[in-house]
């Protein structure tokens, strides 16, 4: 079923092949997905091939500078026929949201979803109100352009399970794009391939996926270097240890395994880990955040 999903995603978003596996795989895991890269690249393809995909609700919200919390959680509404205020649901209600350009939105708007992110719920007039099951946000940013937005902060970087960056087509894939894009895009063609309750079990068979204690040990190693690498001012805390275990049993149970490799540990790690750690920024030239991850996993021993 996994590579059925994957299969029909990938006629959207060519070429991709990894990065709609880790995207797939983050669904699977209840976690929520940042995909930072250029525009014109098919963030929201991806975002939009994966909803239809697997058969759930899906919902869009343009992130502006005037965006208030209201119009993405709802709020009361008064009902001018008995005098009484109606709860409205917001797009939050769905179970993919994609927010797109989310740096665009001011501090305000952005913090609205941290309850939703890490809760699955909202609190409105009073009233906390669960949201559907499953539930993921798919945010997306550009790093150009950068006058007038709003970096996410640290709290709310961290409640992303992954950080994905797409990169250009090869040559070969673009040229493709010329023929596929003729007349129509093909997600408006794209159809479900998954029913609401085979992606369930999906999501339960990616739960019973093996952890070993040495794979467990050698997960919390990577984490806990994060924490006293010289490069690195604020590490990444226990919630990258738990994120990382999540995607790594996804990503296994994606692949028909019934136990997670050292190497989807270390596949996973850049992604996962990456966006949670801040570095000291010394020297000339500092290196980037997945360059360091990349070191500590190469200082890292590899279990049997």
């Amino acid at each position: 079923m996994s590579h059925t999903i994957v299969h029909n995603v990938e006629q959207v978003l060519q070429g991709k092949h990894l990065q709609v596996e880790q995207a797939l795989a983050a669904v699977m895991a209840g976690g929520h997905v940042l995909i930072e890269d250029v525009p014109g690249l098919g963030k929201t393809m991806l975002a939009r091939a994966l909803a239809v995909s697997v058969g759930l609700s899906f919902k869009r919200i343009q992130f502006t500078a005037d965006l208030m919390p209201s119009d993405i959680v709802g709020g009361p509404v008064y009902n001018p026929k008995d005098g009484s205020f109606v709860l409205r649901p917001g797009p939050v209600f769905a179970n993919i949201v994609l927010a797109d350009e989310i740096n665009r939105a001011n501090p305000r708007a952005q913090s609205a979803l941290l309850e939703c992110m890490e809760e699955g719920q909202i609190t409105l007039d009073g009233q906390t109100v669960a949201l559907p099951a499953p539930f993921t946000v798919l945010a997306t940013q550009n790093p150009i352009d950068m006058a007038g937005t709003y970096p996410l902060p640290e709290a709310q970087l961290d409640r992303f399970l992954i950080r994905l960056s797409l990169g250009y087509p090869d040559a070969e894939t673009e040229a493709g794009l010329i023929t596929s894009q003729q007349f129509s895009h093909p997600i408006t063609r794209l159809q479900p391939v998954c029913a609401v309750g085979d992606f369930a079990r999906l999501v339960a068979c990616a739960h019973d996926v093996t952890v070993t204690p040495e794979i467990a040990r050698f997960m919390t190693a990577i984490v806990a270097a994060t924490r006293s690498h010289p490069a690195i001012r604020f590490g990444a805390s226990p919630r990258g240890t738990l994120g990382l275990a999540r995607m790594a049993r996804a990503l296994s149970c994606l692949r028909g395994r019934s136990y997670v490799d050292p190497a989807v540990v270390r596949e996973v790690a850049v992604p996962v880990l990456a966006h949670r750690i801040i570095l000291q920024n010394q020297g000339s030239t500092p290196k980037s955040a997945e360059a360091v991850i990349q070191d500590i996993l190469l200082s890292q021993r590899t279990p049997q």
